[in-house]
């Protein structure tokens, strides 16, 4: 079987390693460059935890990631206001190592700075933005929440993209005092209307990610900029790598349409509040490399794939939806709620 996966993040690299296991032909593209830099750190956990023990990454996961000891939600003055700690089955990992550590054990060539410009025959013959034209025998969609091939297959992204009404940002910066005093855990402030979480890394930088309501998916022309009239003096002088974006979920009817497939963010995105992003990709590419491995056609293996995961999927979007309130609560009562609720819970 000839497969042709767009998009070597987490999702794609995770399904092409595993079908060229099963003895798949595989072309993986990716339209970024090279490998991707940037993005959060990720406590990896849930069914994609199951996946990464069954394809024997476990041990390269924990040595790449952090010992994050507890979530600690801290006022201005750094004391600790609610919280709680961290079970045995959760790796603390910056996105870029999940993707290195995944690429390590990859047989399969990448070629970066490629995608796919236009899709015939139902997917089977796919031409690329270089104007050359391969013929496969299914093409997956794992580029992501903004995803060309479901742009392609499926229609405008307005179609399938439901905004929860914020934006986020991930970026690394230098501060000594701030390092020493998160070091081993995550630590988020306490505020109102906007969050910001903070991980120390072993170069001594400090990486965090941003949260803040929006009214539009819309995002802001001068980024930087946006953050610093956001979050005024929590925002570092100097930010480094830089990612933004809205807060949204994919929601689909159906993840395939003839011999095309969408994978992880591109098909079933769940959020940064669902806080299974890369757990639900890497268990997507799992059950869909087994499935297509043993299924009597293509069809079939994608029916089965998307009828395992799509219960799941539904479960974490449903609970992002209802958490996001007191994720960033917008006033002191639901603050409250929260760090008595926080009381109680002993694991992610």
């Amino acid at each position: 079987m000839r497969v042709v996966v767009c998009g070597a993040g987490i999702a794609g690299l995770a399904l092409a390693h595993r079908l060229d296991v099963y003895g798949m032909e595989v072309t993986l593209l990716d339209k970024a460059p090279g490998p991707h830099t940037g993005g959060y750190m990720i406590d990896f956990f849930g069914p994609g935890y199951d996946a990464a023990e069954a394809m024997g990454l476990l041990p390269r996961l924990r040595e790449l990631g952090y010992d994050v000891t507890e979530v600690a939600y801290v006022d201005e003055h750094g004391r600790r206001r609610a919280g709680f700690t961290y079970s045995d089955q959760v790796v603390s990992i910056m996105r870029p190592d999940l993707e290195r550590a995944l690429r390590e054990q990859l047989r399969v060539d990448v070629h970066y700075g490629r995608t796919v410009d236009s899709i015939e025959n139902g997917g089977t013959l796919v031409r690329l933005d270089n104007g050359e034209t391969v013929e496969t025998d299914l093409l997956v969609g794992s580029d992501g929440i903004h995803s060309r091939v479901r742009a392609l297959a499926f229609g405008p992204e307005e179609r399938h993209l439901r905004f929860l009404g914020y934006h986020t940002a991930a970026f690394t910066f230098d501060d000594p005092e701030l390092y020493a005093r998160v070091d081993g855990r995550f630590c988020l402030t306490d505020t109102l209307h906007r969050c910001l979480g903070f991980y120390a890394l072993r170069n001594g930088r400090v990486a965090a990610f941003a949260v803040h309501h929006a009214d539009s998916p819309e995002l802001p022309a001068d980024k930087r900029a946006a953050l610093r009239a956001e979050y005024g003096p929590l925002a570092p002088a100097r930010i480094d790598q830089l990612f933004y974006d809205q807060v949204a979920q994919t929601v689909m009817p159906k993840w395939s349409a003839g011999r095309v497939v969408l994978l992880g963010d591109s098909a079933y995105a769940v959020s940064l509040l669902a806080g299974q992003g890369a757990s639900m990709a890497v268990a997507g590419a799992h059950t869909l490399a087994t499935e297509l491995s043993r299924a009597p056609s293509i069809e079939k293996a994608l029916s089965a794939y998307e009828g395992i995961m799509r219960p799941l999927i539904a479960k974490r979007q449903r609970q992002a939806r209802r958490t996001a309130r007191w994720f960033v609560p917008a006033n002191r009562a639901q603050r409250l709620v929260r760090r008595v609720a926080l009381r109680v819970l002993f694991r992610p």
